[in-house]
């Protein structure tokens, strides 16, 4: 998209149309992304954000005020396209007997055992915020700029944010969804390298579980096929990592597993604590947590689901409903949150977020020295 410009330049027409006063962006990451974050992020000039799958209009609205009171900077909103409905209930079935048989409950492991009969709760789960409602909450909550997940915001919610003055930055994994998403009228796109910790942001959950693309191969790529700026995502965690995206095409950065040991991230102390000299090969995809891949730290609850004796994940979103119960009901064996983690975690550092993003585009602007 700017092939005539410098790194530099790409970086600087991107803040100047979106707001942030350098090209950093936190990745919204739902369960992660307290006020204070993003606060903090603002504070050193890049842009916060909230991941709200989980949130209802209320907290959403509630969010947004808190930033907003505290800073006049630019925040995402970012929220998961639903999946298609998907109701199998052997695998559903077979799932729960086996995080029975991790809590060491016996009688729910039987295979006829059912602890939940009567009517399937729909695709969203049982008192789950609606999809619709979330996103009239985005718009009446007026961020700089919405972001999508797992697919793309239906054409009426485009044209209602773009007449709004909101930007939406599409999340992507490959060209084919970075070409998707221009033609439905994103604004950027944020090309999520596999290396990003969480969720894999790909359209298609089938594709999602064969499919992975390396950011530094997916950048240049949609930077040379796309008309609109490219976010680099996944892997990023110092100003190495920030200039050569921006070599590469990218515009600007998103960073998360970066900012989970910073105090304001208020990440779980166990699961902060393991990003910690966290090996590049270390970190894996799993979908043990919800039913969607991701990539976390190989904890004991994650190497079970990896086990010959294991069954497979439940779908989405009835395995993140099943695990979800089984904390509600402080069952030993199963992660108290999910242990998320990118390629790059041992750059995370314990310093105050403000810091770790300054310090980011500090390091990445000197090695972005005019004319690269």
């Amino acid at each position: 998209m700017g092939s005539a410009l410098t790194a530099l330049e790409r970086a600087e027409r991107f803040c100047d149309r979106f707001g942030p006063a350098i090209p950093v962006l936190q990745a919204p990451m739902a369960g992660a992304c307290p006020p204070g974050l993003a606060i903090a992020v603002v504070r050193a000039g890049g842009m916060g954000a909230a991941g709200i799958v989980q949130d209802t209009p209320e907290r959403i609205l509630a969010w947004a005020a808190q930033v907003r009171a505290a800073t006049p900077g630019p925040f995402q909103l970012n929220t998961w396209i639903p999946d298609p409905s998907t109701d199998d209930a052997r695998r559903e079935a077979a799932a729960r007997r086996f995080l029975a048989a991790l809590a060491g409950d016996a009688a729910l492991t039987a295979p006829d055992a059912d602890p939940e009969p009567g009517p399937r709760p729909g695709p969203a789960g049982p008192g789950a915020p609606d999809f619709a409602e979330q996103c009239e909450a985005m718009l009446a909550a007026r961020p700089s700029a919405v972001s999508s997940v797992m697919g793309l915001f239906p054409a009426e919610y485009v044209r209602r944010v773009t007449a709004a003055g909101i930007a939406w930055f599409a999340t992507v994994t490959t060209v084919a969804e970075g070409l998707a998403a221009q033609e439905a009228g994103a604004s950027a796109v944020v090309a999520q390298g596999i290396e990003a910790g969480g969720h894999r942001g790909t359209f298609d959950p089938a594709v999602a579980e064969r499919v992975g693309v390396g950011l530094f191969a997916l950048v240049p790529r949609l930077a040379d096929r796309l008309e609109i700026p490219v976010v680099a995502a996944g892997g990023i965690a110092d100003g190495r990592g920030a200039a050569a995206a921006l070599l590469l095409g990218a515009s600007a950065v998103q960073v998360g597993t970066a900012l989970l040991r910073s105090p304001e991230a208020g990440a779980d102390p166990a699961w902060a604590g393991e990003l910690s000299g966290l090996e590049p090969e270390t970190p894996c995809l799993t979908s043990a947590y919800s039913g969607r891949p991701g990539r976390a730290v190989p904890t004991a609850f994650v190497r079970a689901w990896q086990g010959a004796d294991a069954p497979p994940p439940a779908p989405y979103p009835a395995q993140r409903r099943l695990v979800a119960k089984r904390r509600r009901d402080g069952a030993p064996g199963v992660d108290a949150v999910n242990h998320w983690a990118g390629q790059s975690a041992a750059l995370a550092r314990r310093a105050p977020a403000g810091d770790v993003v300054r310090d980011l585009w500090t390091e990445a602007r000197s090695l972005l020295r005019p004319g690269a």
